[in-house]
């Protein structure tokens, strides 16, 4: 009991029904934990200790009675600051939106509340689910807790933080590009990005239409299957959700995966994108180790992951763009240097550019099918050890693919998993991949891997002393290397958008000119004619 913070969500859940932990106790060791950590860690926007310790309280009465409501009942928990919560600051992790106080709560944020679990406090997020780490921000950037110097991963930031710091048992996360993969790989935490439609977004701040999925993060795949239980099914206030059956997850974990068969994306992490020397000795590990449990593995190819990356890209862009297009005109100064560096050149894209990559994305998501068909799940790299902040650029979102985003683009679930630790002590990330609404085969795989392995119990060597060291932000600031045409394009298309930005924010645009272009010269590739999108909607009777 010493270490409560660090206990499973399962585990604190056992504790609870018997009655031989409070939730009021649980609660107030957390939010101590919390006033230690949150000045190196930067993990939470607003911490509601008030509204947490009533919640407990209540939690402990109804318990007390009889009135037991499952496992989230009397369990703290946390949201990245883009989910709705009446009568608490919503920010998005933006200037624009730093009064923004819901009046009624996401979906997901009342299933949890609805469940009985405690909301601790609302977590960092890069600036409207996107973006890298900005310093030019309201709240600084959320630190690794495994090294103060080095990136979170984004944009589920604070989730991804709070975690592995032992800040909180169970965090919801979005996931457009890998947002909550990235930080469940930097972090040495478990993320989940559920099936497309399974989990609500309504009431949730939208970055890209096509691509947002809300999910679980906790420390354990089983924990995952536990909060994946409460928030899926059908919301017909969000227009992606799809009415399926809802298999009990957990009870899904008790299967061993003997004969599972599985393919292994090895081009990914050795030819599309060389990952790290420790990660690829990690991916090697964790191959044996599910041999080991009895699964079939053979390497199988699918489409270069820069594919995936220009279709998603290029939608997603268009998309936040339109989201924020009405800010970007008037106070574009509001927002932070990496979000203009992602969303301003979607003014660079024509209409049927947009159009073209809709068309491109049902032909990505047809290529994977023989793929899914043939293997149960697909296992390959998630990030290596995370980057200091100053090797961060914003450039690189436009001209490298990352691990997490062919699953956006194909809509394929995906689990990622701690798989071991560099030589310097920073997490590395393995991430198992399935056909949509098979999420509970992907988190028995996920937990056969954890019951197999220790990875996922080690914690980050934290000191309550010490202090977030000094970024240099210089290297942050655009650096333009456009020749003349590209540069008169950029203006042009940002005059033409309604644009009025200075200097420096011209620069922005033009530093990331010349990877947009390119990236839609590679979109406009030959199509028959009758090539559909893969916005066609059906309509059922």
């Amino acid at each position: 009991m010493t270490d409560l913070h660090y206990l499973t969500l399962a585990e604190t859940a056992e504790l609870i029904r018997t009655k031989k932990l409070s939730p009021l106790e649980l609660t107030d060791v957390l939010l101590k934990r919390i006033a230690t950590y949150q000045p190196q860690l930067s993990a939470f926007i607003t911490v509601t200790a008030d509204l947490a310790r009533s919640q407990a309280k209540q939690a402990e009465r109804d318990i007390a009675q009889g009135k037991y409501r499952g496992p989230l009942h009397g369990m703290p928990f946390a949201l990245k600051d883009i989910y709705n919560t009446a009568g608490i600051l919503t920010s998005g992790g933006s200037k624009v939106c730093i009064d923004n106080i819901p009046a009624t709560n996401a979906t997901t944020t009342q299933k949890l509340l609805d469940a009985g679990a405690i909301l601790l406090g609302k977590l960092q997020t890069h600036e409207f689910a996107h973006g890298g780490p900005s310093f030019d921000l309201p709240w600084p950037p959320a630190r690794n807790p495994w090294n103060l110097a080095h990136f979170s991963g984004g944009s589920s930031s604070g989730s991804g933080v709070a975690l592995a710091a032992g800040l909180t048992p169970a965090a919801l996360g979005s996931d457009t590009g890998g947002s909550i993969r990235g930080p469940a790989s930097h972090c040495g935490i478990t993320g989940l990005m559920p099936t497309y439609g399974l989990v609500s977004r309504a009431g949730v701040i939208p970055n890209s239409f096509t691509f947002d999925h809300c999910g679980p993060m906790a420390r354990t795949a089983e924990d995952c299957a536990i909060l994946l239980q409460t928030l899926a099914g059908y919301d017909p206030k969000d227009a992606g959700s799809t009415e399926q059956h809802i298999p009990d997850y957990r009870a899904a974990l008790q299967g061993h995966i003997k004969g599972l068969k599985i393919g292994v994306l090895r081009h990914y992490w050795e030819e599309d994108l060389p990952a790290h020397e420790d990660l690829r000795h990690a991916m090697e590990e964790a191959i044996k180790t599910f041999r080991q449990l009895g699964a079939t593995l053979e390497d199988c190819r699918a489409r270069p992951m820069m594919d995936g990356l220009d279709v998603k890209v290029l939608i997603g862009e268009c998309e936040i763009y339109s989201v924020n297009q009405k800010d970007l005109i008037s106070r574009p100064g509001d927002f932070g240097r990496d979000f203009l560096g992602r969303a301003l050149p979607a003014c660079l894209f024509q209409a049927s550019d947009y159009v073209q990559a809709l068309r491109e994305h049902r032909r990505y998501i047809a290529d994977m099918q023989p793929l899914l068909k043939k293997y149960d799940l697909l296992l390959t790299a998630g990030f290596g050890p995370a980057p200091r902040f100053e090797d961060y650029r914003v450039t690189n979102f436009w001209r490298k693919s990352n691990a997490f985003t062919p699953s956006n683009s194909a809509r394929t679930p995906a689990l990622v998993m701690c798989g071991g630790l560099s030589k310097n002590g920073l997490p590395l990330g393995l991430q198992l991949i399935t056909r949509p609404f098979n999420d509970a085969q992907l988190l028995a795989a996920g937990h056969a891997y954890q019951q197999a392995t220790d990875w996922h119990l080690r914690h980050p060597p934290l000191d309550p002393n010490a202090q977030a060291p000094v970024v240099d932000i210089s290297v942050f600031e655009p650096k333009p290397d456009a020749d003349a045409t590209t540069r008169g394009i950029a203006e042009t298309m940002a005059k033409r958008a309604g644009l009025k930005l200075t200097e420096r924010q011209m620069a922005i645009l033009i530093e990331n000119a010349p990877a947009a272009l390119e990236m839609a010269n590679r979109i406009r590739k030959p199509r028959d004619r009758m090539d559909e999108p893969s916005s066609t909607f059906r309509f059922s009777s």
